[in-house]
Parts: structure tokens; sequence; C-alpha cells
């Protein structure tokens, strides 16, 4: 056995005891488990993301994005192998070459011109301080260095590649001819070269046009010649400065007198040790020539075309060309050099990197003076007219050129949706991959002609230092959002993209593959044998197998390369030529399909046109409809963030990105959320304020903006951040409300309103401010009302039906109140053990009043004039119907004065009134206690089922046997909910209390000074009639200090001292309230009788008068009307229908009755119970 001679050592194999098919059997199961928990995982997060996860990407959103470049590792000389050696050795060299030129033009177009370019940025002028610009050049010069080995590089090449070509087309008869080249043209290599040339031209135009880098340049050579005469000072040694100079002094040669370019084309390209012969090639000439009028003839009939892809680049390699033809071999083809000019006037100006145009009339002229010389002065002037002329066609037409391509790209988008979102027909598959190769280039196409058209107008504009208009800029900047869009659409759709794009390469292959097959065929079938005949045969076998492959960049480059050579001798007729020649390039196009996308709508350059950006978001404020077309823009500004990561100059990159995005969020915020902030504030503000007719807001008159749109727009992404806007507003208007609130607490309404209609009308979620917190629903707390009585019941004034205290005068512009709610919130805080304490502050609060009430009514004036009226009452009663009489009381009201006023003008009896207003006062607040206490009480027992059958928890938790804790707080809750039910039943009788507590000490006979009271109520009535007229009358005048609608605290005071002394029968026996209204309404009668008698006699003035006299007759009938009926109020509150001896006889009989009871129950108990008396 095979075995047995390999391995020795297997032996053991042979006897099988199961155990391995066991073992197997267990990593199966445990592998059959792994893939189980692996697809449910994979199913969770597909769930997750199932709402997010579709078709259609987000560009700002997604982490993941997919990379279409086909990709392969082998190598060169893997791929060209044919049976012919020598075709073998040509073709890899040339495709060597190319991917050499090629690595270096990425390398160019990453670091080096972004490099150059960026120098200098990110610091502004007024933030650079002495020195900085020469310790930022001291950074960039390694970054130069790197440039200079570079550019030597570059140098090489484009030697290798002549002596190549030179070596290949040689026209020495006696050199051994490589491979026949009657009917070759490698183009391919031509057009790399160009690419190389460009490259140098590029890195010079950058150089020449950018001053601030010679400025630091000259300082930094300056610094050096400091540091040269005083070296110690700087820690450097001197022999190590001799040759940073001289490395100082060949880098600006090299690079910064703007001859990169010129010193490329005078290299030495003749070998000088008999090898290559170049310049005396007079066969390489005219293939090099003929080479050039080809490609010139190509890209000439495409130029400023719609289906223009890359020949303007092109033009500038043709254009580098032509002058190293030129310097080489010494010769000018006068009608090539003119038609090479003649193109200027169809494209004025060819944009090489970011904001660097190159004029090729100005190229041409100068690197080829002796041609130059032959033109006629007009034409070359026509060139440069005719670049203005352009620039001025340019802004008239550019909003219509922008409505247009609106139009076209907004088709090609449909066209895209609809397209891909088509399920493929098995049975016109190839006509629906033809379909969609077309749509994506012309895809492609819109985005190279639009990047085109705002490149060349914008960096025109700025290098021939002409302002644009607004019009033109907001038309130029709507062409960016439609460059991005395009991007956009083949983001979003990258599912489907890079699945059509592998079908269709594959497809384009079998195209390309079926004409070569049919040629080589042809080739076959010619049994004449030449060596020229072998050398088409396996060019076109290496074409075919290339193919047969991933369209990677090196296959194609081979099929071209192998093609030059496969097409000679009429092999393709020329209708199979040209269609596989647009196959090819379709490929092209197709293979690096996203690549290019990308390329051609990066928008870097805006970068250097961001004064743009502003009047960009003002047009955007102004017409907020299409609002959501800032992400397009925010998408292109973020454009130059890798670019920037090549600056050098600075002590990193980040410092750069830091600046531009400060940059462009302070113009954000200054050109947009600043000024839509405030309109929003603005506009919620006159919502709110309508009824004060500010300005007018008709929309038909001043018209409408809807600001709305803005915050339905997803957040922008920007840097590694993402711009609300919603969010920004909603904050701005939260900080706003908010702080102005707190400065002034009476505004709170005017702000909830506003809060509440930015939700309604902008969909703004706003956050309650929780102001004014405490202070609105406590008011005045009940501990310091309680602690201040005396300055509450002067400052405050009492409304008997509402139950409610207000403030009499205030500072600010508001009165406050208090009310029942008010106090049951305090009471809530406090406890309800604060009732008890705040009645009895009130009782001190009483005796010192009612000292001062007693003094009043011993003083002999008061006393005598008092006993004076009681006597008068007595003897003319009877007359007066028992009616106490007005003038009586008048009188009393008036003399009073006499005693003397004080210097606010009040006299005694004002001063009485207010004392028992006073008195009133501090009974209203203990009836609101009262009222608060119940308040409090009830919404604390609205979670009480049922307060006829409240359950005992503890007994509950007993029956549980549950933990001695749990006990005590069920202990608790009882107690707690038996003082609730008891506090809610009852409800302490304060002002029982409070009549009880003095009504003995004023009834004694040794106050009987006080028992004069009840006379004195008709003339107090007067005078607080009169005092609230005029304190209503001020309610309508501007200085409205001492105005006031209530005070029933007098009615309440009245009422109360009129049942301490147990005189409601007394006074009610004076009628006065009816002696009032009589003599009121006699006054009133005779009043409208004389007015019956003055309209007759027609005098104005005085009806007016009588009038007047009439109304205020009526106010005061109203106001003693009031004034009754508040009395008649208060007198409920204390029993005012029994007298002292009906309630102490009352009270006996409740006695009787509770002892009665009381011996009832003890006859029924038996001894062996102790009874707790």
């Amino acid at each position: 056995m095979a075995l047995e001679t390999l391995s020795p050592d297997w032996e053991f194999d042979r006897l099988d005891d199961g155990s391995q098919k066991i073992h197997a059997e267990v990593q199966l199961k445990n592998y059959g488990k792994f893939l189980e928990e692996y697809t449910s995982q994979l199913k969770r997060i597909e769930d997750a993301l199932d709402d997010s996860v579709g078709d259609v990407w987000d560009f700002s959103l997604d982490p993941i994005a997919l990379k279409l470049l086909p990709y392969e590792q082998s190598s060169l000389l893997e791929l060209i192998k044919t049976e012919n050696k020598v075709l073998n050795k040509v073709i890899t060299v040339y495709a060597a070459l190319c991917c050499e030129i090629k690595k270096l033009k990425y390398e160019a177009e990453t670091k080096f011109y972004n490099g150059l370019l960026f120098y200098g940025e990110g610091a502004t002028d007024s933030s650079m301080v002495e020195g900085d610009c020469q310790i930022q050049m001291g950074r960039f010069v390694s970054f130069l260095q790197e440039l200079s080995c570079f550019v030597t590089r570059c140098y090489e090449v484009v030697v290798n590649v002549v002596h190549q070509l030179a070596v290949l087309y040689t026209s020495n008869k006696n050199a051994p001819k490589i491979i026949e080249t009657s009917g070759v043209h490698f183009q391919a290599m031509y057009e790399h070269l160009g690419e190389l040339l460009t490259i140098l031209i590029t890195l010079d135009e950058i150089i020449d046009n950018h001053a601030t880098l010679k400025d630091h340049w000259t300082m930094y050579k300056r610094l050096l010649k400091s540091v040269h005469h005083n070296p110690s000072k700087f820690g450097i040694q001197e022999d190590k400065l001799k040759p940073f100079e001289k490395l100082l002094l060949k880098l600006e040669g090299q690079l910064l007198d703007g001859m990169i370019f010129q010193a490329c084309i005078e290299q030495q390209f003749d070998s000088l040790n008999g090898g290559v012969s170049v310049s005396k090639n007079s066969t390489f000439a005219e293939e090099f020539a003929h080479t050039l009028r080809t490609a010139f003839a190509n890209v000439e009939a495409k130029l400023g075309e719609p289906s223009e892809i890359d020949q303007r680049d092109k033009y500038v390699g043709i254009c580098g060309l032509f002058v190293l033809h030129f310097q080489i071999f010494r010769t000018v083809d006068k009608k090539f050099y003119k038609s090479l000019l003649d193109v200027c006037k169809k494209v004025p100006a060819i944009t090489l990197t970011a904001n660097i145009i190159w004029f090729a009339d100005n190229f041409l002229i100068q690197k080829i003076p002796a041609a130059a010389k032959l033109l006629d002065k007009k034409s070359i002037q026509a060139v440069k007219t005719q670049r203005e002329n352009f620039l001025q066609q340019r802004a008239q037409s550019l909003t219509k050129d922008m409505q247009s391509y609106y139009v076209f790209v907004s088709s090609w988008m449909t066209k895209m949706e609809s397209i891909l979102s088509k399920e493929q027909r098995t049975t016109k598959f190839s006509e629906d991959l033809s379909n969609r190769c077309n749509v994506f280039i012309q895809g492609f196409l819109y985005a190279y002609s639009l990047s085109t058209s705002i490149k060349t107008t914008m960096n025109l504009y700025m290098s021939m230092q002409k302002p644009m208009t607004k019009t033109s800029v907001k038309a130029l900047c709507r062409l960016v959002e439609l460059l991005k869009a395009i991007e956009h659409m083949f983001y979003r759709r990258s599912m489907v993209v890079a699945d059509s794009v592998t079908h269709i390469t594959q497809h384009l292959q079998y195209q390309a593959l079926h004409s070569i097959s049919v040629a080589k065929k042809r080739v076959i079938s010619d049994k004449k044998y030449s060596e020229q005949r072998l050398d088409v045969l396996s060019a076109l076998v290496l074409a075919e197998n290339t193919l047969n492959g991933p369209s990677t960049k090196q296959r194609r480059l081979i099929v071209s390369l192998a093609l030059s050579v496969g097409t000679q001798m009429k092999t393709f007729k020329d209708e199979e030529l040209i269609p596989l020649q647009l196959v090819l390039k379709k490929l092209d196009l197709i293979s690096e399909l996203t690549e290019r996308v990308r390329a051609q709508c990066n928008c870097c350059f805006l970068y250097w046109h961001r004064a743009v950006f502003p009047i960009y978001l003002d047009d955007v404020y102004e017409n907020a409809v299409d609002s959501a077309r800032l992400h397009y823009m925010f998408s292109a500004l973020r454009d130059c963030v890798p670019a920037m990561m090549h600056a050098r100059h600075l002590e990193s990159y980040e410092v750069l990105l830091e600046c531009y995005d400060k940059e462009i969020m302070e113009v954000l915020n200054e050109h947009l959320l600043d000024k839509l902030c405030k309109e929003i504030e603005k506009d919620l503000r006159l919502s709110v304020h309508t009824h004060l007719k500010l300005d007018d807001r008709n929309p038909f008159r001043v018209g409408m903006k809807d600001l709305a749109h803005f915050f339905f727009l997803n957040p922008i992404r920007f840097f590694n951040r993402f711009i609300d806007i919603k969010a920004y507003v909603t904050h701005y208007l939260d900080k706003t409300f908010y702080n102005l609130t707190t400065v002034a607490l009476h505004d709170w309404a005017t702000y909830s309103e506003m809060r509440n209609l930015a939700t309604q009308r902008y969909g703004l979620s706003m956050t309650e401010a929780h102001l004014p917190s405490q202070t609105l629903e406590q008011g005045l707390d009940v501990l310091e009302i309680m602690r201040n009585i005396h300055v509450f019941v002067s400052r405050y004034l009492y409304n008997l039906n509402n139950q409610i205290f207000i403030e009499r005068t205030s500072n600010n512009k508001h009165l406050n109140t208090i009310n029942i709610r008010h106090i049951a919130n305090s009471i809530r805080t406090h406890g309800t053990g604060i009732m008890n304490t705040t009645v009895n502050f009130t009782y001190q609060f009483l005796r010192k009043k009612f000292y001062i009430f007693s003094q009043f009514m011993y003083d002999e004036h008061i006393k005598s004039r008092l006993i004076k009226d009681i006597r008068f009452f007595r003897e003319v009663k009877d007359q007066n119907d028992h009616k106490y009489p007005f003038e009586r009381a008048d009188k009393f009201n008036r003399g009073i004065r006499k005693l003397g006023i004080t210097p606010d003008g009040q006299s005694y009896l004002d001063q009485f009134r207010q004392l028992i207003s006073q008195i009133g006062n501090a009974m209203g607040y203990v009836r609101m206690i009262r009222s608060g206490g119940l308040h409090c009480c009830s919404s604390a027992i609205r979670f009480v089922p049922d307060l006829e059958d409240i359950v005992n928890f503890e007994e509950l938790v007993k029956e549980e046997a549950l933990s001695e804790e749990t006990q005590k707080a069920a202990r608790q809750l009882d107690s707690v909910l038996s003082d609730l039910t008891r506090n809610f039943a009852e409800g302490t009788e304060y002002f029982k209390m409070l009549v009880d507590v003095f009504a003995p000490e004023f009834r004694s006979p040794k106050n009987m000074h006080l028992r004069n009271f009840y006379i004195i109520v008709p003339p107090l009535t007067l005078n607080f009639v009169e005092h609230s007229i005029s304190c209503k009358e001020k309610l309508n005048k501007k200085n409205k200090s001492g105005a006031a609608f209530t005070d029933d605290g007098f009615a309440m005071g009245v009422a109360y001292i009129l049942k301490l002394l147990d005189q409601y029968q007394e006074f009610d026996s004076l009628h006065w309230f009816q002696s009032v209204r009589e003599k009121y309404v006699k006054e009133i009668r005779a009043v409208a009788k004389q007015q019956n008698v003055q309209s007759t006699n027609q005098d104005e003035k005085l009806l007016q008068t009588m009038n007047l006299t009439h109304k205020r007759l009526e106010v005061c009938l109203q106001e003693f009307e009031l004034l009754y009926f508040s009395l008649s109020s208060a007198r409920i509150f204390f029993r005012a229908d029994k007298t002292a001896a009906e309630e102490s006889q009352e009270k006996k009989e409740k006695e009787d009755e509770s002892g009665k009871a009381s011996n009832g129950d003890l006859s029924n108990c038996t001894p062996a119970e102790p009874v707790v008396k």
C-alpha cells in the first residue's frame, strides 16, 4: 500500500475502535450548535437593524461602504504570457512604465498637491505671531525635500519612457528591429507620458500661484542668515549650516522658481556613451508627431461636448508632449500649433486641481516663443478677449443652465430609481444590462459636465479677479447641490449598483472577446507566415487571455497595449474596430465607476471659494421650502477634509480641521441658525401679543415665510457631529424663555403660551421651565403671614364671597393674591399642626388690637358723643319710626374731624374703621385657614376608598404575622388615616373659640364703655362707604395708588365685635340700613322730579349737574346695599340669630343631655369593667 511506504507510523489506524467516529460526532454536534447560535445572533442583529437596513443607503449615517474596484494579486509578469518572448518583453516594459506613472500620479494628487495647496491655511493673519511664518516653513522643509525626490523620480521616468519608445522606433538601419512597428502606435504610452508631464505642469502652477509660500520662504532664508551670524544662540553647529543652506538653494532652484516642467523637458535625452539616440531619430520623431496628431484629433472632437469624459486633462498632456517634442526635435508643426491654440476659444481655461487654473495659450506662447513669433498679435489677443466674453456669457446663461441641468439630473435620478428597482428579466438580460450601463454612464457624464462647469466658472472669476453677482453664486451653489445629488444617488443604491457593475463588466468583456476572436480567426485563416503576423496573433491571444479575468486597471492597460500591436495589418475591419474601442472605453468607465463618480463629485475646490457660503445660507433662509438641500452643501464642504489631512505646515492637521470647522459653524450660526432663532422667537411673540396690534401681520400684504420646513430636516452631518437645527432652535427658545421668566416671573403665562405655540406651529418639543416653582401656587407662606400678621392684615384686603386676599399696593406690575389653594399647599408643606399655631398667633394679635379698641371707646370725646346719641335716639325713636336718623350719623362723622386729623388727612373715625377692618381681616384669615385645612384634608383623603369603612391595617398585618417594622408602619398609617378622617369630618370651630375667649371680658361690667359700640356703627358705615367709593373711583385713574375694589374686612370686624358685645339686637333696633335706603330713595326721586322740570326749561348745564347728582346718589345707595349684604353674610358666621342668653340656655340643655347619656351608659356597665371618666 502507498500508505505503508509513506508512513509506517500510521499502522495503528487499521485498528478501528470507533473512538474517532464518536469524536467526530461530538465535534459535529458542537459545530451544529455553534452554527445555530450564530444564525440566531445574526437574526437578532438583522431584526435590530430591520428599519434602517435596506436597499437604500444613507450617505451620512452608514458606517459601511462598498468598494467596487476590481483587485487581484497577479503581477504583470504573470499576466503577460505568450509564446512570443519578444512581444512579452515589449508589453511588459511599457505596462510597467505606465503603472509607475499611475502610482506617481496618485501620490501627486493626494499628497503633494494638497500639501502645497493648504500651506499657510488654518492660521488667520490676526492669530499669527511674529515668527510663526518661519516655524511653519521649518516644518515644511521636509515636505519640500520629499517633493524634490518625487520630481527627480518623475524626470527619470520621463527619460526612460522616451528611451524605450525611441529604441522601438529606431531610424538606424543597422540596429536590429525588435518588432515590426510600421502600423503600431502605442497611444497608451503617450497618454501616460502626457499625464506625467501634466503633474509637473500642475506643480509649477500651484507654486507659481502661492504667494504665501514664497513670502514665508524668503523670511525663512532671512532667519537662516541671522542664525549664521550667531549659531550658538540657536544651539546649532556651524558646520551643519552650510550643507543645509546648500540643500535649501537646491530646493529653491528645483521647485520654487517655476522650472519643474522646464527642467524636465530640457534634460539630456540622448545617451552620451553611444546608447540611445533620440534627437536624431527621425522615425521616432514622425511616430511622436503622428501619435500627437491622432490623440489631438480624438480629444478635440469631444471637447465641450456632452459626452466629454477626461479630454481636458488629456489636452493638457498633449500640450506638454508638444512642448517636449519641440524641445527634443527642435521642429514645430505650425499648423498643429495653431490648432492647439484654437482650442482655447472653445475651452478658455482648464482647472488642474482645486483652485489652480491653467491657460493653454499662455503656456504654449511661453514655452515655444519661436512659434509664437510667427503668429500675428491679433489671434493671440483674440484668445484673451474670447476668455472674457466667455465669462460674461457664462454669467448670463448660468441660471438657465442650472434650470436645464435640474431637469436633466432629476429625470436621470428618476430613471435610475426605476431601472434599479425593476427585477431583471432573464429573457432580456443583455438588454437590461445595456440599459443600466447607459444610465450609469449618463450619470457620470452629467457629473463630469457639472463639475467642469462649476470649477471653470468659479476659478475663472477668481483668477481674473472679476466680481460675481449674487444670482451667479446662487446658481453655482445649486449646481454643486446637483453634483452631490448624483453622488448620493449612486451611493443610495450602492447595493444594486454593485450587483449590476459586475454583470455589466462581464457582459462588456464578452462583447470585446467576441470581436477579438473574430479577428483572430481571420489572422489564423490567412496562411502567409510573417513575423509581423505572428506578433499580431500573439497580441490578440494576449488580449484574449487578459480579458478573461477581473477587469483590473493592469489588465485593461495590457489589453490596450496588446491591441496597439494587434490592430495593425487591417486585422479588424473599420466597422469592427470602432465598436470594440467603444466597448473598451465603456469597460474602463464601468470598472472604475464609483471611483470616477467620487472623483468628479469631489467638491474639495469649495474650500477656496467658501466666501460664497454666507450668500448661499441667506438664500436657503429666504427660500425655506427646499431647505433639505443643506445636506448636499454640507456634504460638499466635507469633501476637503481628507485633502486637509496632508497639510504639513502645522503641528498637526487637526489644527487646520478645527479652524475650518469653527469658520463654517460661525457662518452657519450667523447666517442661518441665529436668524432662524430670532425669527421664530419674534413670530411667537407677535402671535401671542396679537391683541396689542403691533404691526401688520396679514400674509397677503406682508408675505409669509414658513420656517417650519427647517424643523423637518434630518440632522446634518458635519465633521464628527450632527447639526440638528430643530434641537438648536428648541434649546435657544428654552434658554431664552427660561432666562426671561426668571427675570420677570409675572410673564410666566406668556412664555408658557409661546411654548405651546412653538409645539403646535413648529413641532418643537419644548422643555417645561417649571417657573415660578413654589412661589406661584403657595403664594405667601402661612408661616410668613403668621409671623407678620400685623403687617399682613394692614397690607391685604379681604373678599368675603371669593375667600381671597388681595394686596393693597405693590411696587411690581402685579398684585399678589392669596386664596384657599395657596393656604392648602402651604399646610401640606408644613403639616396641619400649623393651623392651631396660626389661630394662637391671631388671638395674640386680636388682644393687642382690642386694647386699642377699648382705649378709643373710653376716650371722653367719643364716649360723651355716643351717650348723647343713644339718649337722642331713645327720645326720637317713636317719632322716627324706630329708625336712626341719617343726619345724626352724618353729623357724628363730620364732627369727629374737628377733634383733629393725621398728617395724611385721616380723622380718628378713619383710623377706628381701619382698626375694625384689620380685626375683620384677621378673622377672614382664620376662616381661610380652616377652609385651607379642609381643602388639604380632602385632597389627601381622596385616595381612601370609603370613609365610612376604613380597615385597620395594624390588625391585618398582625394576622399575616409580618415583621415588627411593617406593624409599626401599619400603626403609623392607621393613625394618619384616623387623623385625616377626624379633621375632614369635624373641622375645628375656630370662630366659636375666638368668640368664647373674648366675649366674657367684653360683656363684663367693668367694660361698660364698650356697650356704646352699636351706636357708632352708623357713622362708621358712612365713613366706610365714602372710603370705598373713593377707592373704586381710583381704579379708573392713571395713578392707581390707594385703589381697591373690595374690603370686606370691615363688615367681618363689625359682625365679630357686635357678637362679642352681644349687641346684634341693639344694632338691629336702629334699623339703620332702612333709614339710609329711605333717605337715598327720597333724594333720588326729588332729583328725578327736578330733572323733569328742568328738561322743559332746557338748561343744559343744570341738567348735567343733576345727572351727576343722580348718579352719585345711586352709587352711594349701591355701596350701602353692598355693605348691608356683606354684614349680613358675616353675621351668619357668628350665629347672629341667637343672643348670648339663648346661646347659654342651648349650651346648658346640651350638657344635660350628654350627662344623661353617660349615666345611662354607666348603668349598663358590668362591675367587672373599669370605667375611665
